[in-house]
């Protein structure tokens, strides 16, 4: 199918917070955790979003792919000459999800975090200031095959392949693993005592900034955005249904993770694993704070946390 839409002079103004440092510092101890059987398997599986060129949409200047809607993502390409680009989508939720887009004729990778439904997709170019025409518009219903497939595929926030180094460490970690959540515990133990919280990079973090993972585990610090992207890679290579989230806790824009394991569902907002409930889901938070009790108090107050977007 193919979609031609005329350009139309839109004034569109993006907004995009900053992610921001916590207050809080100095590493909590934290109990590594204690190996199992290896009973689990940790080979890991990196799922590959693909063009399959069966379902299209396009003009002269833009390419949108759903030929694999179904597994929760669509792909898009731009097709005219370098520019500044936004790409919009709203779902089914009614929030609307703003990306920058790369102008440079490859094929980028979005999710469909808002579940099945309908959606609807913008490409703008900008014109000048925060002047932006539309270069393409897409209306698209939604049936996913599984509600858990966008939190298993990478994408342009939490970017990885089968040749990630995350990707093998994560391999690694979950060698000794009996069940998903032992998975979980290595992972997390190995962020918050590996990677240091970077206030410099926070203090000057643009607007727009994506991580990338093999540049965090190099270095071994980053903000939150990036302790959030290097734990969601390795858990979503190990088949573990891991959300990526974006909000607010107080007034601190701040990214943290949920995921999601067998006869639990969706596991979201703390910091300790008692044996019977998880609740250390916010690796930033942990590896900075100073009084783990403190800190505990504070993040499972339902209240402090506001999801805005999921990767």
């Amino acid at each position: 199918m193919k979609n031609h839409l005329r350009f139309r002079l839109i004034p569109v103004l993006f907004l995009s917070g900053v992610l921001c440092a916590c207050s809080l510092r100095s590493l909590t101890p934290i109990k590594p955790p204690e190996p199992g059987n290896g009973t689990r398997g940790s080979t890991c599986r990196v799922l590959r979003p693909e063009a399959g060129n069966q379902t299209t949409f396009q003009n002269d200047l833009v390419c949108l792919d759903a030929s694999h809607s179904d597994q929760g993502y669509i792909m898009l390409k731009w097709l005219g000459e370098p520019n500044k680009l936004k790409f919009q989508i709203s779902g089914p939720k009614n929030n609307t999800y703003t990306y920058n887009l790369l102008a440079d004729g490859q094929w980028h990778t979005f999710p469909l975090t808002e579940g099945s439904g309908n959606y609807t997709m913008g490409v703008y170019e900008n014109v000048v200031d925060n002047q932006y025409s539309q270069a393409f518009a897409q209306a698209l219903t939604v049936r996913l095959a599984d509600e858990l497939l966008p939190y298993l595929y990478p994408n342009e926030y939490v970017n990885f392949d089968a040749n990630t180094k995350a990707v093998a460490l994560g391999e690694k970690l979950a060698q000794d693993s009996d069940d998903d959540l032992d998975v979980v515990t290595s992972v997390f133990y190995y962020v918050v005592t590996n990677i240091e919280y970077d206030y410099d990079k926070a203090k000057n973090v643009q607007s727009g900034y994506l991580p990338v993972v093999d540049d965090t585990l190099a270095q071994k610090k980053g903000i939150c955005f990036d302790y959030a992207a290097l734990m969601t890679c390795m858990l979503r290579s190990q088949q573990i249904p891991t959300r990526l989230d974006i909000g607010y806790i107080g007034d601190v824009y701040h990214a943290w993770i949920s995921i999601w394991v067998e006869d639990k569902g969706w596991i979201y907002n703390a910091i300790a694993f008692d044996g019977t409930d998880w609740n250390m889901m916010d690796p930033t938070f942990t590896s900075t704070a100073k009084r783990g009790e403190d800190l505990k108090q504070y993040i499972n107050n339902e209240q402090s946390y506001f999801i805005k977007y999921s990767y």
